[in-house]
Formats: C-alpha cells, structure tokens, sequence
C-alpha cells in the first residue's frame, strides 16, 4: 500500500514505535549504560562536513562493490542482530529484502528463524557466531552452515558481558508462556497491529535460538545460549586462528576499535574486519567507530578489507564512512525498524533509502563510482579522531 511506504530511516524509526509493544521497541533502542557510546555513534556522522563540486558531475554513478568475494549492488550489508521478533518472518523476510536489493547478509547465531530457511531467502548469508562453549561445540555449529551454504564465517568480539548493557532496555523474558503472557498483555493490547500480524501467523514470538545448537537436535533459549556464551572463557588471538583455520574460508572479525587489533587481526588470517562498538550496547564510552576508522585504515587497509558497523541513517553517513577508507558499511537498527514497520517491504524500502541517498551525495561531489572517493571529499572537525599512524 502506498501509505506503508517512508521516505526515511527516521520514519520506518517512528511507524516501528507506534506498531511495536512498548517492551518490544525499547529493546531495539537500549544502549549499554548512559547510552553515549550508541549516541556518539549517529552524533559522529552529523560532525563530518561533505565537499560539494558545482558543475562537471557525472550522469551515472556505480557503487557495486564485493565483500569477501560476494558481489553487492552497493556498499551496505545487513549485520547480525539477535532474535528478530518485531515481525513474524524475522530474519526470512530480512534475508529475502537483502536478496532482492543485491546486498549480502549476516545471519546470527542468537537468529529466531533456522540457517536453512535464511539462507534459502539468501543464498549469500554470512554465517555469525561467538566464542561460545567448547571448540567440539563451535566446530559443530560452522559444519552446520558450512552444510548449510553459508558463504562465510562473522565472528563477533566486541562484547564485555556488561552487566550495564541495555540502558534502558525491559526486562527479557525467560520464555513466552501463559503467565509471561498474561503479564505482557496490557502492553501488548495497546498495538493491535502488531499483535494481528502474529495471530495470522499462527505463532506468537519465542526466544528460542536453533542456529545455537552444534548438530541442530534442540533450540535452546536465549539465556541458555546466552549463559553459555558468558560462561565460556574469552578466546586468544591464537584461538582466533584456529577458528579461522576450521572454517577455511571467508572470515571477518567483528568489533574491532584499535589499530593494534587490527594488525592482529590480521595476523590471524581474519579476510575482513568490522569497526564496531556492537551498536554502542557493550563499554560505554567507547568512541563510534568512523572515529576510529581513519586509524585503522591507515593500518592495515592495504591488507584486509575493512567494513563499518554502527550508526549509518542516511546514504551520506555510506558516503562518508567510504572516504575514510571503509569498504563497506552494515546496518542493524535501520533495518530493523524498515522491519518492524513493514516486514520485508519495510526491509526493502530501507536498503532503497540508502541507495538513494549514496547516488544524490557522490553526484553532489562529483563522484561517477564509490572507488573515487578519498578523504578530501569530507570535513573532520579538530580532535575527531586518534591521528593515523603512517602506513
């Protein structure tokens, strides 16, 4: 219907807020204590300044690009993000909203909807997965995507088990049974909408995880998962490479922040890294990533591919992150929203927003493909970031 449609991220933002149970939306807002890392995150994008030219602008603009050897239509990526509720078909919509648009999507290991099922959606899904039990258990859940037919492997670091985390957030539930509920219902009345899409899907939402399991014979919950994850020992960069080693084939290390770790990285044999602060939901305070970017480019961009992730809004925000060396960016809460607003039309409508916006910003500088834009097309406010080291 024409009146589904949104014309910006900031919209599908409020039409998610007025569909969405108030528990249901404030979980996909929460940020990790005061919340300044998941602020920082949009309010650094808004402090770069672009460079327009006047005159010479090229008719056509390419942005096609790849990661880890997969074609995308532009430089925009859907990142993993845990347990996608806010519409019955979850991750399957998401998956099939990225393969209409041409992008490639990471599918987390903390995912409502089954590997085989996203992957059908989108044959070019990147599988995610934690440091999460023992290495038998680990091995098991990449044998199950390998099996599966994903593509590549997203291992995610950037977290601490903050208890902090989730400023602002509800309190989850252990599972959706009768009495959680009848404790919910008040909240839930109140979104008619969103509560209709689930009664025509014959299923209420459940937190369980099935890409979880090592051999795929149970779904754990969430928290059991999750306990599993908190319980297992942080993993060493020589564990990093085992990992890497068991896949054998693309492999991105996620939640990088530091020059340092990204020549770790690697050393490790990661084949893509993504600069990330996890959404500003781990250590507050920590700098958003595009302030941090220029450093690890100027690191290690010669030798790996560098990826952002963390509050990209707008086609400019692509634009920017790309001059400074990035070589394509994901997304989490923009689509998420596009999601919960309009299942995967919504998703759709997001990934279109953001094209639009990445053509109007490179014909505002000229630009006639994402390969030309270098540094000098941006502003960088005094102190924006560490000064890169020389490579």
């Amino acid at each position: 219907m024409a009146n589904d449609w949104f014309e910006t991220v900031a919209i599908a933002q409020k039409r998610a807020k007025r569909r969405l149970p108030r528990s249901v939306y404030g979980a996909l807002i929460a940020g990790a204590e005061a919340g300044v890392s998941m602020n920082d995150n949009l309010t650094a994008f808004d402090q770069i300044g672009i460079r327009p030219v006047t005159a010479g602008q090229s008719a056509k603009r390419e942005m096609a690009t790849s990661v880890m050897d997969q074609p995308m239509s532009m430089p925009v990526m859907i990142s993993p993000t845990g347990v996608q509720a806010v519409h019955p078909d979850g991750e399957v919509a998401v998956a099939r909203a990225s393969a209409a648009r041409g992008i490639p999507m990471g599918l987390s290991s903390f995912a409502s909807k089954p590997m085989d099922q996203v992957i059908e959606g989108n044959p070019q899904t990147f599988f995610q997965i934690y440091w999460a039990g023992d290495k038998d258990s680990m091995l098991g859940r990449i044998e199950r995507a390998r099996a599966a037919g994903a593509v590549g492997l997203i291992l995610t670091l950037d977290w601490s088990f903050s208890h902090g985390r989730d400023w602002g957030s509800p309190a989850i539930p252990e599972s959706i049974d009768f009495k959680t509920a009848l404790q919910h219902a008040p909240d839930v009345a109140t979104r008619p909408l969103w509560l209709r899409d689930w009664l025509k899907s014959g299923a209420i939402p459940q937190l369980g995880v099935p890409n979880f399991s090592p051999d795929g014979s149970s779904v754990p919950g969430f928290f059991e998962a999750y306990g599993t994850w908190m319980g297992t020992p942080p993993p060493t960069w020589d564990d990093v490479a085992w990992l890497r080693e068991a896949w054998g084939g693309p492999f991105m290390v996620k939640g990088i922040g530091r020059a340092d770790e990204a020549r770790r990285a690697v050393e490790a044999g990661a084949t893509a890294i993504s600069v990330s602060n996890h959404g500003g939901n781990n250590l507050d305070s920590t700098p958003a990533p595009i302030r941090v970017l220029p450093e690890i480019v100027a690191e290690v961009g010669d030798e790996i591919e560098v990826l952002l992730d963390g509050g990209i809004r707008r086609g400019s925000d692509v634009v920017k992150a790309l001059a400074l060396g990035a070589r394509a960016v994901m997304i989490g809460r923009a689509y998420l929203w596009g999601l919960a607003a309009n299942g995967q039309a919504g998703v759709e409508n997001v990934l279109d927003i953001l094209r639009g916006g990445i053509d109007s910003t490179m014909l505002g500088l000229g630009k006639a493909g994402i390969d030309e834009l270098t540094p000098d097309d941006v502003v960088l406010p005094a102190g924006f970031s560490p000064k890169p080291k020389n490579p």
